[in-house]
């Protein structure tokens, strides 16, 4: 995990109480909906109890309070597919749902967890996923169920991707920090398109996001594409890996080759100076 500097682990499993299990003290099935939020809080107490400040844990499941206790969320367990409805397009909404329930911090295992069948991610599906995760709170891979069947970061075919976003993760490390500490305020660190309108009719596109204030992604979530079309919001924004400006409020087509996912950062902003510098390195 390449993150803020901390060393955490997976909280996993608070939402599988049986409802007919038999507890010291209270009703399960009365109990089941707080069960990973009692799980979250111990784990938060473990943490606290030991002293340490650089390290956390994030869990899957919560309910009422869970922010209370989970610092980041991740959003469970991915087909390692595209396929919308449990593959890497169902991130997007689901980190927006959280968010929109007071978790503002979430993140996903990069290529995701369930392989079975002909179900395995190759070099491609691995690489995009990684893309979207370098312009988000926490950069996290999962090596599937099934390991030797599926890609993994060290792969020669993606070893090279690998280095290369994760010194990107890192060099942005001021910029996360300042969306988590927003995040620590209530504000999700990854929104939806039609965050700024402030109207769901004003969205274009379910798949791309804010990060924070200044940046806006657009996760490939197609096999083979290597362009995108985005909608930009209002302003001005930069492509990153160019410098080009394009007007707020209008359609475009970018490329987007393996290892450079459309990304823009708005022209003005207090991280433009950080943005400029990070991208030079890899003009």
């Amino acid at each position: 995990m390449l993150d803020l500097g901390v060393s955490g682990w997976m909280a996993d499993f608070g939402e599988y109480l049986p409802v007919d299990c038999v507890l010291h003290d209270g009703d399960p099935a009365l109990l089941h909906n707080r069960w990973p939020v009692l799980w979250a809080r111990v784990n938060r107490e473990a943490i606290e109890e030991y002293g340490a400040e650089d390290v956390m844990f994030f869990t899957r499941s919560g309910y009422l309070g869970i922010q209370t206790y989970a610092p980041v969320m991740w959003n469970g367990d991915q087909h390692t597919d595209y396929t919308k409805d449990y593959g890497m397009p169902c991130v997007m909404p689901a980190s927006f749902s959280l968010g929109f329930s007071g978790a503002p911090m979430v993140h996903s295992d990069i290529g995701g967890f369930f392989s079975f069948g002909k179900m395995k991610r190759n070099d491609e599906l691995f690489i995009r996923w990684m893309e979207m995760d370098t312009f988000s709170l926490l950069m996290r891979s999962h090596e599937s169920i099934r390991p030797w069947a599926n890609s993994q970061f060290d792969a020669p075919g993606v070893k090279p991707h690998t280095v290369t976003l994760t010194e990107i993760h890192a060099a942005l490390k001021p910029y996360i920090a300042n969306c988590a500490k927003l995040a620590g305020e209530g504000v999700p660190a990854m929104r939806p398109d039609f965050w700024e309108a402030v109207s769901f009719a004003e969205s274009r596109d379910p798949y791309a996001y804010f990060l924070g204030d200044e940046l806006f992604v657009c996760p490939v979530i197609r096999r083979g594409d290597r362009s995108r079309e985005v909608h930009l919001p209002a302003g001005e924004w930069v492509h990153f890996w160019t410098g080009t400006v394009y007007p707020g409020g209008t359609a475009q087509k970018v490329p987007a080759p393996l290892g450079r996912i459309p990304v823009f950062y708005r022209r003005g902003g207090q991280f433009e100076g950080l943005f400029r510098r990070v991208a030079a390195k890899y003009e």
